[in-house]
């Protein structure tokens, strides 16, 4: 009689093993997403290096977080169209013809160029900061009568074209960690400068929920690694040489800003 029950239990743990492994094993298989990436230079990863021959001037870099989540988490199928320069008309023109009815996520990041982010810095290095503070808030009327309208535009794109997928919208980190000692802009630009970028990343969310997107908020990861802070640099800073990363987040900042934040909302 014992050894019959002892039996039994053997081919009972058996079977509940034999469960447990059968339930766990789609943990461990390819996930099935078809993940599209959209978006700018901050999304196709300039400031990043490594980019590939293929994408050219758009610079899409294998260090941009689209790229790290498509090589950690593999999904079924992977695409970046995000391209250096990119504004949110751009984004509907050349970008949106990468989505279809199977794309299953999607990340967009855009907004920037829209409002004039590179033409802001060029001011604000080479003429002060009166001329600076001016851009800044010409920038800021800018984004607040028009961005909404354009992010629509790009918003209701991906709704259309891939109607059943997962969005998830990047925002932009601020530039700049204040009341440090720093070189360069004066208090006041750096301050300004992050008041704008704030608004922008901030019109960014309110205009994503209206469209039951996921805002993924970046600016919290890079406090500590801003320009002026004392931690590892995330930011290009001015560079004279290569005037186009300026400004961009280093391969360090995708990889320990931009991706986990993206990660985390993305799944």
């Amino acid at each position: 009689m014992r050894r019959s029950r002892l039996t039994v239990l053997a081919l009972s743990l058996t079977v509940a093993l034999g469960a447990a492994l059968t339930t766990a094993a789609p943990a461990q298989a390819a996930p099935t997403d078809r993940y599209v990436a959209l978006g700018d230079s901050y999304a196709s990863g300039v400031g990043a290096g490594s980019y590939t021959s293929e994408s050219g001037s758009c610079k899409r870099s294998t260090k941009a977080y689209p790229a790290l989540y498509a090589a950690n988490v593999k999904p079924a199928s992977y695409k970046s169209v995000a391209c250096s320069g990119a504004t949110t008309t751009s984004v509907v023109n050349s970008q949106l013809s990468a989505l279809s009815s199977t794309t299953t996520l999607v990340s967009v990041q855009v907004g920037g160029n829209d409002v004039g982010f590179a033409t802001i810095m060029t001011t604000c290095v080479l003429y002060g900061t009166n001329e600076c503070v001016a851009a800044v808030d010409a920038a800021m009327v800018k984004a607040r009568n028009d961005l909404p309208r354009l992010l629509g535009n790009v918003y209701n794109g991906i709704r259309t074209r891939a109607p059943s997928a997962r969005v998830v919208v990047v925002g932009y980190p601020v530039f700049y960690q204040l009341n440090t000692p720093c070189v360069g802009l004066s208090d006041t630009s750096r301050t300004k400068l992050n008041q704008g970028i704030n608004l922008v990343d901030d019109i960014i969310r309110s205009t994503a929920a209206t469209y039951g997107f996921t805002f993924a908020d970046v600016r919290s990861a890079f406090v500590g690694h801003q320009l002026c802070s004392y931690g590892e640099k995330w930011l290009h800073a001015l560079n004279v040489l290569d005037i186009g990363v300026s400004y961009h987040p280093t391969a360090a900042g995708q990889s320990g800003g931009n991706y986990p934040v993206f990660r985390s909302v993305a799944g």
